[in-house]
C-alpha cells in the first residue's frame, strides 16, 4: 500500500515567491551599498578639501604675519614676494601684492595661496589693510638675556 502526503495546494506558489522576496531584497540591499560608499566618496573629498583650505589659510596667515613683522614698505626688500612654500607644503605656492594707498594711508595687502588639486588649480586669497610702521627704531634683538637649559632626565 502506498501512502502519499497530504495534497497542500497554499505551498506549491509559495516557493517561487520566496525566491522573487529574496532577488528584490538583494537588489534593495545592493542599492543601499550603492548609495552608502558614493556618501563615504564624497565625505573623503570634503575632508580633504577642507584640510588643503585650512593649510592654505595657514600659509595665508605666515605671509601676513611676516608683512606685519616688517612693516610693509620693507616687506619685499627682506622676503620674497612670490615662491614656493618650504616643506611640507612644497605643493602650495604664494605670491603678496603690497599696494600703497596714498600718505598716511594703509597699504592694501593681498596675500594668494595656489595649489593643483585633482588635475585643477586652486586659490585662496585674503585681502587686508595694514599701517605702515611709525618710527626710525631698528627691530630689536628678540633674544633671551640668558640661554635656558633643560634636563634631558
Amino acid at each position: 500500500m502506498v501512502i502519499h502526503p497530504p495534497h497542500r495546494p497554499c505551498c506549491r506558489g509559495r516557493t517561487g515567491f520566496t525566491l522573487i522576496e529574496a532577488i528584490v531584497g538583494s537588489v534593495i540591499l545592493a542599492l543601499a551599498l550603492v548609495s552608502i560608499l558614493g556618501l563615504t566618496g564624497q565625505a573623503l573629498a570634503s575632508q580633504r578639501r577642507g584640510e588643503q583650505l585650512r593649510d592654505a589659510a595657514m600659509l595665508i596667515d605666515e605671509q601676513l604675519n611676516l608683512v606685519l613683522a616688517v612693516g610693509p614698505e620693507d616687506f619685499r626688500r627682506v622676503f620674497d614676494a612670490k615662491g614656493r612654500c618650504p616643506e611640507p607644503f612644497e605643493d602650495y605656492s604664494y605670491e603678496v601684492k603690497i599696494t600703497s594707498r596714498g600718505d598716511g594711508n594703509p597699504y592694501q595687502v593681498i596675500a594668494t595661496v595656489s595649489w593643483e588639486s585633482g588635475g585643477r588649480n586652486q586659490e585662496l586669497s585674503v585681502e587686508t589693510l595694514v599701517a605702515a610702521r611709525l618710527g626710525d627704531d631698528p627691530d630689536p634683538d628678540r633674544l633671551p638675556p640668558t640661554t635656558v637649559t633643560r634636563d634631558q632626565s
